[in-house]
């Protein structure tokens, strides 16, 4: 059906809002459906890039599954970042580095931190309010590694500052230890 969609576009003149929506809808199919080399084709055959950018936008906007979050953070960033506000810009590096955190986390464990993809920071700290301490040293690889030389609204210093703030937390006794007595 897509198919001939596209092909009647070819055919007929279609205003620009319909062609946006049935490619974007078109775009989180292939998504969904894991074909990223068919959604990049997709967007490559746009030829307008304005269309493109808004379909793109438009589908990062709809809260697709994980992997077609980091794929569309991914290629907004690659071709459109200078086209970006820099509040936009800083949510979609965001969101790529939170969807690269989640990456490193165990799949069955990926959805209880998804609603924090785009607040890697949070993600972070939901992991260690859970203990994941084994998770937290991947996480905070991944994070200096990602971070290098990029500004997206936190820095490797917060990602310390809340390390700090844990791990005073953990030893800090609420009372005092009495010595017993024979």
């Amino acid at each position: 059906d897509y198919e001939l969609c596209e092909e009647w576009e070819h055919l007929y003149p279609v205003p620009r809002e319909d062609l946006i929506n049935f490619h974007r809808e078109h775009l989180l199919h292939l998504l969904e459906m894991g074909d990223m080399e068919k959604a990049l084709q997709l967007l490559q055959r746009i030829e307008d890039p304005g269309v493109c950018l808004a379909i793109s936008e438009q589908s990062l906007d709809q809260h697709p599954n994980l992997a077609a979050s980091h794929f569309l953070a991914d290629y907004l960033t690659a071709h459109f970042y200078a086209s970006l506000t820099t509040a936009r810009q800083n949510e979609i590096q965001a969101l790529y580095i939170g969807s690269k955190v989640l990456l490193t986390l165990p799949e069955l464990s990926r959805v209880n931190y998804f609603h924090l993809s785009s607040k890697p920071l949070l993600m972070l700290e939901q992991l260690l309010m859970n203990m994941k301490v084994d998770w937290v040293a991947v996480a905070v690889q991944t994070l200096h590694q990602l971070l290098a030389g990029q500004e997206i609204g936190f820095t490797v210093e917060d990602i310390d500052n809340l390390l700090s703030k844990y791990a005073e937390k953990a030893l800090n006794f609420p009372f005092t230890l009495k010595e017993k007595r024979s």
